[in-house]
């Protein structure tokens, strides 16, 4: 399979790097460094000693923190739990920071990185899906707090990301079809040719070793270097949307995550709230019907919820005021005009934000 190197412009230039087989050149990406700390989850254990050993052979010295599990890493806890680690081993600025795993690992590793000694270089290796599409490029990194996701952390880009498909082999079914959901993301906002390829073959973009995942993948990660690029801190320009388009369907979705106490997979709180910004989008006559139903169809044929419980709404409300996109007391939306369309959408009418959630309630 032929390996791809897409660039992102941030604060920096680095590479994203598409391909099979490519754990080996991860001694490269962290050239110059005297130590890395490799921070990865539990369940990656094995996987995170031959990493080791490709780090080891390139000689660079390597100090292993095994952080929790998912979002469980995401706390001020384990965040100073790392920085007594690196400080007790002296860690400089020539040393780095080596997230392997989830969106959740790599969210805390860049975090790590960007505070300690005020910045030290990161590399990102994810390891699923939602990983490689979208927690570990862009440069946005963070922890969660009682009030909210994400509420806490900074924009601070890696030096380079290694998205080595190979890796997929062993992540469960439905963490993998999760992940899809910010593919499908990317595809109702930007990209028309992923749902094309989502829609004409499910088992082929579902399986981890065939070519059209791959694709699928590499066209997200595309989108989102050029989107990055191009706005690196999410600074809205008039009525242009920069980088809150890869928004889309998160205010609603970090709301049920925050309510469910982070036990739903990031991409099916997602799914439900695109299904929901579906629904207000076709309130306002800018969705028909048809392509409500592109989203409840596509996503329910992964696996993915477009529902969620009734009766929670005041919750929710609360929820996404006080989500980091919002400004005051208004909150933001990203909609579509038309799938493949994303525009923004500040302080909708209560009422129809009532009737959306309404659409998708179940009891």
């Amino acid at each position: 399979m032929p390996e791809h190197s897409i660039i992102v412009r941030a604060e920096r230039e680095y590479a994203v790097r598409v391909g099979r087989g490519i754990l080996h050149e991860a001694p490269g990406m962290v050239a110059g460094a005297t130590r890395v700390a490799l921070l990865h989850a539990p369940t990656l254990d094995s996987a995170a000693s031959r990493l080791a050993e490709h780090l080891r052979d390139g000689g660079v010295e390597v100090l292993s923190i095994e952080l929790p599990d998912a979002e469980e890493a995401k706390t001020s806890d384990v965040l100073e739990h790392c920085w007594r680690l690196l400080g007790d081993a002296g860690f400089t600025r020539n040393d780095a920071i080596l997230g392997f795993g989830g969106g959740a690992t790599t969210d805390l590793a860049g975090f790590v990185a960007a505070t300690w000694l005020r910045g030290i270089n990161v590399v990102q290796i994810p390891t699923t899906v939602l990983g490689m599409v979208d927690a570990a490029v862009g440069g946005k990194t963070g922890i969660n707090t009682t009030a909210g996701k994400n509420l806490v952390g900074a924009f601070y880009s890696p030096v380079g990301v290694l998205c080595d498909l190979d890796l997929l082999g062993s992540l469960p079914g439905s963490d993998l079809k999760a992940g899809l959901a910010e593919v499908v993301k990317v595809g109702l906002t930007s990209d028309p040719e992923i749902l094309r390829l989502l829609q004409s073959d499910l088992a082929k973009a579902t399986d981890p070793q065939g070519d059209v995942l791959t694709e699928l993948i590499r066209r997200a990660v595309q989108v989102k270097a050029d989107v990055v690029s191009q706005d690196f801190k999410e600074t809205r320009q008039g009525s242009a949307l920069g980088r809150e388009v890869l928004n889309y369907g998160h205010t609603f979705g970090h709301a049920v995550e925050h309510l469910e106490h982070y036990t739903w997979r990031h991409g099916a709180a997602i799914s439900v709230g695109m299904c929901f910004v579906a629904e207000l989008a076709r309130l306002d006559d800018r969705l028909t019907s048809d392509e409500v139903s592109v989203h409840r169809e596509l996503l329910g044929s992964l696996g993915l919820p477009i529902s969620y419980a009734s009766g929670r709404w005041a919750e929710l409300s609360d929820a996404m005021a006080r989500d980091k996109k919002a400004r005051g007391s208004v909150i933001r939306f990203v909609v579509l005009d038309g799938i493949g369309n994303p525009v923004a959408w500040d302080g909708p009418d209560p009422a129809l934000l009532e009737t959306a959630y309404a659409a998708i309630a179940r009891d």
